[in-house]
């Protein structure tokens, strides 16, 4: 099996403590449905900068909100596994990359 990174971009923030808990809720129910596919559940990413030939501006160019790591088959394979992501729910979209071993 190879290892896919989803980078989770767009989406909505949930603003009450209670859609937190529902949005925590179904980002555990999805990780469940992905069970032992799931290498690094992963982080939400703070604030950030982008370097470039011009110098450093603050802010990530791409909107990336987060990371996971998943095992899967193949690149479709790990797509349609991020179909069920709750970051689509909020107007989102999970970008899969494949990580290719150095």
């Amino acid at each position: 099996m190879a290892k896919f990174v989803y980078v989770y971009v767009g989406g909505q923030m949930a603003e009450t403590p209670e859609a937190q808990e529902q949005a925590m809720q179904a980002w555990g129910a999805w990780f469940g449905t992905l069970g032992d596919s799931v290498a690094d559940a992963g982080n939400p990413f703070g604030n950030s900068a982008t370097v470039g030939s011009g110098g450093v501006t603050d802010g990530g160019k791409s909107g990336a909100g987060g990371y996971s790591i998943v095992s899967a088959d193949s690149l479709s394979d790990a797509a349609a596994k991020a179909k069920g992501c709750p970051v689509l729910a909020g107007g989102g979209s999970v970008e899969v990359y494949e990580a290719i071993p150095m």
